[in-house]
């Protein structure tokens, strides 16, 4: 064929230049659209030899091969696929957006489907031309009369195609590289690439160096292929040992036979994994194999709590595996990571469209060929079956964490603290997700019991609150109609088992239970829960005492005594707008204790979480904390009966700092002052 002139048909002049700077976000990705183009080729080639129009010789082995040389700058892409006639390279290379897989599919539609066909759109090659300022491309076509064809072209509109060399089917594709781009000329550089975009296709890739120095591997005589080419062959001589006999005597004794070992030309190994595992069936997978891919996919050596694997044909193909790890950290640095695959080939980590947001604290792999992506194949196009996709792996997700609860509750409660941040952010971003596990939110107590939300409510012997159950029943722990169930039932919890101990011990002492809610995720969470079910309340242990806790006082009949010990505590503290309380505590022990109101105390967490410090919180409606004093505590009783001693400002300091640190830390000026009145005090009692 004699070389001949064209012209690259396009629309417009400008579009190359926009192709080679704007489709694509990483220009690293080339590498993932010249490999899938050979994937294509390949896939091409096996379906018509199905088809019985074409035949492989014996030893055909599909394969890409990537060749660097950083020598003359240049990039190879080899593989052994269909390959292209001469008018089959003008138009589907030369015709941009000309997709050659669309053409595929249409001329075959009634004898194949699109299974493992990776492009569709025509413009994965021109992505070359982000980082060569040539491209060169040789072609051979299966087609049995098929002449070898060359094609280059510099980045502009213009290109030459004429008579070519290759001898085997196939395209080999050259990039020469341009300035900026040697990077890619760096073997480790495109070992890296190819393993971010390519590790899963579906054809062995292999990556080499040209010109380098050959490499050797010895082998055992079992492990010798039909396709090692043999360098050296190793006669190792027996092993003999000497050994005593039991008359005393010593002779030679074989321990290991003479064998011959075999040096060959370094096996290549694939960059790719043909069937990773997400392609396989659930029932041909161990255990072993989900941590071992998990490890392999993320680098992530501890080892994740479980997994669900997603495996679905209809309405649309799904697969995937979606793995819940271990989680130490707090909330707002929990990163996970799930990666988008089409047909086997990487499209990009987390795309939310597809990814519920509460779902990315997870790491996995989703893999849907019937995605909509746009034509960079780096996102989504506008599409309604997105969220259809998006609303299968929800409930998934959801049907697995219930089906545990309801079927292996012991396994359920052992991962519970690992993984109740996901569910409770997955409640409080996802409504569907939300009503079908609130039934299934357990909630651990003071002892280590754990027990879901209608369970909770019957702790302190409450009547239960209605909860929506995963199939929209309703389940109570009682189901009366008297009025009484008309009020709020209260769950006491607990943020700090150190810090709250002494309310704690009470809480125990009186035969009354709380649940330990210490990660910050569950503010927001058991607020929705009470937004979400108006007769639930809850409320710290230390935001009031509970009735089990005290004695029923008569106000009126102590209110001297409760004037006296406000005013002195007031004038002792210099704060005349101090909340003081008198109650009678069973446990008399104790002296005096802090309360602040549910309501208050989350206002403050509010102004925290948004960095409103100095702010007071009387401005929203909150206020400070009250200092609850026990009348049957004898400390106290000293202060009311000698409030006029000198020494009892010291003492009412002393009782509010005690009351204050059972409540919270104090504050550095606050715990010296404490530290030097405490030793005061314990001069006091050597006088």
């Amino acid at each position: 064929m004699a070389t001949k002139q064209g012209t690259l048909s396009i629309n417009s002049e400008n579009i190359l230049p926009i192709i080679k700077k704007w489709m694509y976000s990483d220009h690293d990705i080339f590498f993932r659209e010249l490999v899938s183009n050979g994937c294509d080729a390949i896939t091409k080639l096996k379906k018509l030899e199905v088809m019985g129009e074409y035949s492989f010789s014996d030893d055909y082995k599909p394969a890409i091969q990537v060749i660097v040389n950083p020598t003359d700058k240049t990039l190879k892409f080899i593989d052994n696929g269909l390959g292209m006639t001469a008018d089959e390279v003008e138009e589907y290379i030369t015709q941009i957006a000309f997709s050659g897989a669309t053409d595929f599919l249409e001329k075959y539609k009634d004898k194949t489907n699109e299974d493992q066909i990776i492009g569709h759109f025509g413009l994965g090659f021109y992505s070359a031309f982000m980082v060569a300022d040539e491209v060169h491309i040789d072609t051979l076509s299966f087609k049995s009369d098929a002449t070898p064809v060359h094609w280059e072209c510099d980045g502009g509109t213009e290109y030459s195609i004429g008579d070519g060399t290759r001898t085997t089917p196939g395209t080999e594709i050259t990039l020469f590289l341009n300035e900026d781009s040697l990077e890619f000329a760096n073997e480790y550089r495109a070992r890296e690439v190819l393993e971010k975009y390519c590790s899963f296709m579906p054809v062995e890739i292999f990556l080499s160096k040209a010109n380098a120095e050959p490499e050797y591997q010895t082998i055992e005589k079992d492990e010798l292929l039909d396709s090692d080419t043999i360098i050296e062959t190793i006669h190792e001589d027996a092993k003999m040992e000497e050994e005593e006999k039991e008359d005393g005597t010593k002779e030679l004794v074989e321990i290991s036979p003479a064998k011959d070992k075999y040096k060959i030309l370094k096996r290549p190994v694939s960059i790719s994994d043909t069937t990773p595992l997400w392609t396989k069936h659930p029932n041909d997978c161990s255990d072993d194999d989900y941590k071992d891919f998990y490890r392999k996919v993320f680098q992530d050596y501890k080892e994740p709590l479980f997994w669900i694997h997603l495996n679905m044909d209809y309405p649309f193909n799904l697969k995937g595996i979606l793995y819940f790890p271990k989680i130490n950290t707090e909330y707002d640095s929990i990163e996970g990571k799930i990666k988008l695959y089409n047909n086997q080939v990487f499209i990009a980590d987390n795309i939310k469209e597809v990814i519920p947001e509460f779902l990315m604290l997870l790491k996995g792999v989703i893999d849907c060929p019937d995605l909509p992506l746009n034509v960079s194949r780096s996102a989504l196009q506008n599409d309604g079956f997105v969220k259809k996709i998006a609303d299968y792996i929800t409930k998934k997700v959801a049907d697995k964490l219930s089906g545990m609860c309801k079927t292996d509750r012991e396994a359920y409660e052992k991962y519970w603290d690992d993984i109740s941040p996901f569910i409770k952010f997955g409640c409080l971003k996802d409504d569907k997700f939300c009503e079908k596990i609130t039934a299934y939110v357990l909630f651990k107590n003071l002892e280590g019991k754990y027990f879901a939300l209608p369970d909770a409510l019957k702790v302190n012997d409450e009547p239960a609150v209605e909860v929506e159950n995963a199939d929209g029943t309703s389940a109570t722990a009682d189901d009366t109609d008297n009025a009484a169930d008309d009020k709020k039932r209260t769950i006491y919890y607990v943020t700090d088992e150190v810090q709250q101990s002494q309310y704690i011990r009470m809480f125990k002492e009186a035969g009354l239970d709380a649940f330990i809610l210490t990660h910050n995720i569950d503010q927001p969470f058991i607020s929705q829960l009470e937004h979400k079910n108006d007769k639930i309340k809850f409320q710290r242990i230390d935001a009031e005492l509970g009735e089990g806790v005290k004695e029923e006082i008569d106000a009126e009949a102590m209110k001297d005594d409760i004037d006296t010990l406000t005013a002195t505590f007031r004038n002792a503290l210099k704060n005349d707008k101090l909340d003081v309380k008198v109650e009678k505590l069973k446990d008399e022990s104790v002296s005096s204790m802090i309360t602040l109101s549910e309501e208050s105390r989350r206002m403050q967490d509010m102004m925290k979480m948004y960095n409103m410090y100095g702010m007071d919180p009387a401005m929203f409606g909150g206020s400070n904390e009250t200092l609850v004093l026990n009348a049957n505590n004898q400390l106290v009783k000293y202060v009311l009966a000698n409030k006029d001693s000198e020494n009892v400002p010291m003492i009412c300091e002393q009782l509010y700092d005690l009351a204050m640190i059972s409540h919270k830390p104090l504050s550095p000026e606050a715990m010296t002052r404490f530290i030097k009145r405490s030793n005061e005090i314990l001069m006091l009692l050597t006088k």
